[in-house]
């Protein structure tokens, strides 16, 4: 049972304000309700990318070299590059542009406006261009007047409350330009007495907002990557990621396509450069055909041995070989610019060089990219181009040696190629002559082909592009709105609405260090308790002799308290002492209700106000303080009949008044005055009631406390500080007070403190919603 007890302690506060609780939970589910009925509901879209191998689609094995220009490389790096591409401001940008979200309509319904962007039932044109309109912050609202006409507010100010009148087509000026506005018609034509609303907003702040709710995610080592982002309209989500992978593509072939148109122009400009000289060469092979009559070559043909024809092979060869270095040099020597590409694989026999070559594209390309969204003073973009300068220095070193060692090889092949002419001496120098002009026309013609054949590569990679990402799920927008959610609204209201008036009545109690009850009493000291007193209003302060008031029951019950403590004393007056810690606790009251409980009884009592300093006894019964204590004590003329006075009404009930207010109280009480006092009145009367002063305050009590066979400490509820009540229990411990016992005042008996004395309706009752 003390568990249950104590427990039942715990949770008497809250029982007790569950009034209070009980609306606070209900104000919060009503202002759920009300908030859940006014938000502004989100939807969630997402879509998902996959991020191709620009090695795994090629579809020409034998130009993959001309395809190895993607954005991507083959690790996650790359992937993290495309994310942040793909969320940059310029992409957004363009998108939210395209979709034209910086201008809005909302169409006011029963609850709130709604944003409506699929059919919408007004179409707006601006006369202005477009970079004018992405700059404009506006807001106004159109009011549907008829099929014909319609009211616009918010671009004049000195128009009438409802606006000015237009007609549907007519141009409207404004601040900005002038509009024209025309309706819907059919299934989504526009209400009659429809409100509009029309809000036009700069493009970068739309753009900021679209990039701060767009989300991307993707796995460790996965080319996935998935794209989401909530919007008040479904179909907005939807359209935006669809717009934004569609932008991104597009991006993303336009980079492709320029690495191959560079090579395409490089290849071109080349052919017309070998097509003038092979026609140089055949026009010179032709005249000297003609000069010396050389028409039957293949009579001689078999003076040409097996070595001058690998000799010869292996100088078209090397030739050929110094010829392209020198076209890769002169294109070299005109790329002055770092943003310039350089052609890829065009047959110089050096794998070192075809490294270097698509390094520098690589690198050139990273840095185009980068300058799309910042400048050449970016650090990153510094880097870069100072890594380019380096690889066109490296390869341009490296193709002068590779040329040196190609000449070299060349000087001795013709060397070669002289010491077998001369072993042929048989031979017309005709044909010698022509033989030269032959190896010529040979390598020319070698060369043109092969620049024929990659400008027909370059062309077929230029058509097969295709963009990076690949669409594995278009987007799609949930059907019921992920913001707010109703469930976690209603459930957080309900946990606030508990508690918080729990926290509140926790706090109030942990901060409350006044006494309320008999229970706070007993736990802080352990001094006998005689009972307590419930608060009364101002105009029942006295009790009266049929009185069924819960105080007048109090007063019986201390009564009965005070006879059961003091049943030995049958042969002279009970002497009840009075007093308190402070002022204001009640002690005049308890004195005078207390003596006037023991007169309804017929015992003959007499009341003696000791509390001279600050005297309040004789104003509750209305007697007058003229003779009192302080004039017995002092003039020892006067007798006890010149200072007891009968309270009218009550032939049971005397009282000795205080008096005139003296300058030295403690010692007039200390009188001996005091002691013939008490010695004259013992044997006449049946209870001495004496109103003392607070103990806390002065000494006057324990000067005169020895008369008293029992002492009443009152305590005021809700007004004393609990450790007060210390200094009752050192007095009580000390013995400095006989028979001492404690009295709560003034208990509230709506906080089910006391007894619950009295039979009829609560005179104190209170408010429900009030904590004290």
């Amino acid at each position: 049972m003390k568990d249950t007890d104590h427990f039942s302690d715990l949770i008497e506060p809250y029982t007790r304000k569950w009034k209070f609780i009980l609306l606070c939970v209900i104000s919060a589910l009503a202002l759920s309700f009300l908030y859940l009925r006014y938000a502004n509901y989100e939807y969630h879209a997402k879509a998902t990318i996959k991020i191709k191998d620009d090695k795994s689609q090629n579809k020409l094995p034998e130009i993959s070299s001309l395809q190895n220009y993607g954005l991507f490389s083959n690790d996650k790096n790359n992937v993290l590059d495309e994310i942040e591409i793909i969320k940059s401001r310029n992409l957004i940008k363009s998108v939210v542009k395209d979709l034209k979200f910086n201008v809005q309509m909302f169409v006011e319904g029963r609850v709130q406006a709604h944003e409506v962007y699929v059919n919408k039932p007004l179409n707006i044109n601006f006369s202005i261009t477009d970079s004018i309109l992405h700059k404009i912050d506006t807001t106004f609202n159109i009011k549907i007047n008829s099929s014909k006409d319609f009211y616009i507010k918010g671009l004049d100010e000195e128009t009438d409350n409802d606006g000015a009148l237009y007609d549907f087509g007519e141009s409207v000026p404004t601040t900005f330009g002038d509009i024209i506005i025309t309706p819907n018609i059919g299934q989504y034509a526009t209400k009659i007495g429809s409100k509009i609303k029309i809000k036009v907003s700069p493009l970068n702040g739309i753009t900021s907002h679209y990039k701060n709710k767009l989300q991307i995610e993707t796995n460790e080592l996965s080319s996935i990557i998935k794209l989401s982002i909530n919007d008040n309209v479904r179909q907005k989500g939807e359209l935006f990621l669809d717009k934004l992978i569609e932008k991104y593509n597009e991006d993303v072939v336009n980079d492709k396509e320029m690495v191959v148109k560079t090579t395409s122009d490089f290849i071109n400009n080349r052919l017309e450069i070998v097509s003038r000289e092979l026609g140089q060469v055949d026009l010179t092979a032709e005249d000297i055909q003609q000069e010396k009559k050389l028409t039957d070559l293949a009579t001689q043909s078999n003076l040409m041995l097996r070595n001058e024809r690998e000799n010869e092979s292996k100088i078209i060869e090397v030739a050929n070989q110094i010829q392209l270095i020198d076209y890769m040099n002169d294109h070299l020597s005109e790329s002055i610019d770092a943003s310039d590409l350089l052609p890829a694989n065009i047959g110089i026999g050096d794998d070192n060089i075809a490294q270097v070559t698509k390094r520098h594209n690589e690198l050139v390309q990273e840095r185009n990219r980068l300058l799309k969204y910042s400048s050449e003073k970016n650090p990153t973009v510094v880097n870069l181009t100072n890594q380019i300068n380096q690889l066109k220095t490296n390869l341009s070193q490296s193709l002068s040696s590779i040329r040196s060692s190609n000449e070299i090889t060349y000087n001795n092949l013709l060397s070669e190629n002289a010491r077998i002419s001369s072993q042929i001496y048989s031979a017309p120098e005709k044909q010698r002559e022509f033989r030269d002009i032959k190896r010529q026309q040979d390598i020319k013609e070698s060369l043109y082909l092969y620049l024929l054949e990659k400008r027909e590569e370059s062309a077929i990679t230029h058509g097969v592009s295709s963009p990076n990402a690949k669409i594995v799920d278009k987007a799609f927008a949930s059907s019921k709105p992920v913001s707010p959610k109703k469930v976690i609204i209603i459930l957080a209201a309900l946990i606030l609405g508990f508690s918080a008036p729990i926290g509140l009545i926790y706090l109030m109690n942990l901060l409350d260090t006044k006494v309320h009850t008999a229970k706070d009493v007993k736990k802080e000291i352990d001094v006998p308790f005689i009972g307590d007193i419930p608060r009364s209003n101002k105009r029942a302060q006295l009790i009266n002799k049929v009185d069924y008031s819960p105080k007048a029951e109090a007063f019986r019950m201390v009564r009965t308290n005070i006879d059961f403590m003091l049943k030995s004393i049958d042969n002279r007056a009970k002497t009840i002492f009075v007093t308190s810690t402070t002022s204001k606790e009640g002690k005049s009251h308890t004195s005078i209700n207390l003596a006037l409980s023991l007169s309804f009884s017929e015992k003959k009592v007499l009341l003696i106000e000791t509390d001279i300093r600050v005297p309040k006894a004789t104003n509750y019964l209305n007697v007058k303080n003229e003779i009192g204590l302080t004039n017995y004590i002092s003039d020892p003329h006067l007798t006890l009949k010149d200072v007891i006075k009968n309270l009218e009404g009550n032939e049971f009930l005397d009282v000795i008044p205080s008096g005139v207010i003296p300058p030295n109280p403690a010692e007039l009480l200390m009188s001996d005055r005091m002691q013939e006092l008490f010695d004259d009145i013992k044997n006449k009367y049946d209870y001495i009631i004496v109103d003392t002063a607070a103990v806390g305050l002065v000494t006057d009590t324990m000067l005169i406390g020895h008369h008293a066979d029992l002492f009443i400490y009152v305590v005021r509820a809700n007004y004393i500080d609990k450790r007060q009540l210390h200094l009752a229990e050192s007095i009580y411990n000390e013995k400095r007070l006989p028979n001492m016992t404690i009295l709560l005042n003034a208990v509230n008996q709506k906080k089910g403190n006391g007894y619950g004395y009295g039979y009829g309706k609560n005179p104190n009752k209170r408010k429900w919603w009030k904590f004290s």
